[in-house]
């Protein structure tokens, strides 16, 4: 189960990709926009005020996150969907999909899918993160492989999630796309008072360990949760009361071309 306000914690950090990605996204007037795996829906409505009076959709697999877009005062139609199941419109312009696919295992797939079925000039703007060798990752496999927990928590991490840029760039281009692909490696600093879990945890809470959590029992998952804490509190140590949490993630924007079909 997601929790809207562990995902929030480092909302500004979450954020800035997005914004990022959308910044290269060359659309001007779209005619329907959909955010695929909206989360909590705070910057699908960053969509609604890009392109006023376009038809924005935001959909997200977790009742919950959907649950607290529709709070929101926005015009952005909020609904429960599963993006492994879903199908683009005829009239769709514009496919957002952050931080999302690191999920679905099939997702290179989907990609190709969507390039076949979106309408000619439609964009794909994809940005998965990318740090799946960072130090917090390789404890996070280390801890879980122990003996304890390696039955439980080995079909759930996976090694390579993702493509790098390249090979986004090269599924795409072959499907016949125009390809904007390029990865980034942000430093977030993050404040590590002394009275709260090392920040590195309390970030992996909101997403990496969510499945490890549902996992667990309440007894199992405080012994994981101490064990990769020692760890994280090694590989990313507290300096002038923060920590400094390189982050990188790769990112593409693909534009679909007229088929021969469509052109006749």
């Amino acid at each position: 189960m997601w929790d809207p306000m562990t995902y929030l914690r480092y909302g500004d950090e979450r954020a800035r990709p997005f914004h990022d990605l959308l910044a290269r996204v060359p659309t001007i007037r779209p005619r329907a926009v959909v955010d695929l795996g909206c989360g909590p829906g705070t910057l699908t409505t960053v969509l609604a005020d890009r392109w006023p009076g376009c038809r924005v959709t935001g959909l997200d697999a977790a009742p919950e996150m959907i649950a607290q877009a529709t709070m929101l005062d926005s015009p952005v139609e909020f609904a429960v969907a599963d993006v492994r199941h879903w199908r683009p419109g005829r009239d769709l312009d514009v496919v957002i999909c952050n931080a999302v696919l690191q999920w679905v295992p099939d997702h290179r797939a989907l990609l190709t899918r969507w390039a076949r079925e979106l309408p000619a000039g439609a964009v794909i703007a994809v940005q998965v993160p990318g740090n799946v060798d960072a130090p917090s990752h390789q404890a996070l496999r280390t801890v879980a492989a122990r003996p304890a927990w390696r039955s439980v928590l080995g079909p759930l991490l996976r090694e390579a999630p993702v493509d790098d840029s390249v090979g986004y760039a090269r599924l795409l281009t072959t499907e016949g796309c125009a390809v904007d692909a390029w990865e980034t490696t942000y430093v977030h600093l993050l404040p590590a008072p002394a009275d709260a879990p090392h920040p590195v945890l309390r970030w992996m809470e909101g997403t990496a360990l969510r499945p490890v959590r549902a996992a667990l029992d309440p007894a199992g998952w405080a012994d994981f949760r101490l064990e990769l804490s020692g760890r994280l509190a090694e590989a990313y140590p507290v300096q002038q009361g923060q920590v400094y949490f390189p982050f990188r993630r790769v990112f593409f924007v693909a534009r679909t071309v007229a088929r021969a079909e469509e052109s006749l």
